[in-house]
């Protein structure tokens, strides 16, 4: 039963998640994989086509990790 002056929001005090430890275990070692260092091959074909967009090697590859696709020149892109 709510009290006078409750609105019926969501409480004030956070529960306490038993899993959050683990989950955030599970997310650094996600994105230190993500982010390991690939093959100096590709690192350097990576580089190359970064510059030829106009982007950086890392936001050339968060395009990559994010979208799944090779990011490539767009119209108006850099303008």
């Amino acid at each position: 039963m709510r009290g006078i002056g409750d609105n019926g929001g969501p409480p004030l005090d956070p529960e306490v998640d038993p899993n959050e430890s683990w989950r955030h275990w599970c997310w650094k070692r996600a994105v230190k994989r993500a982010w390991k260092t690939p093959p100096r091959e590709i690192a350097l074909r990576r580089l190359a086509r970064a510059e030829t967009l106009g982007m950086t090697y890392r936001e050339y590859t968060l395009e990559l990790l994010e979208r799944g696709v090779f990011p490539c020149a767009r119209a108006g892109h850099g303008s």
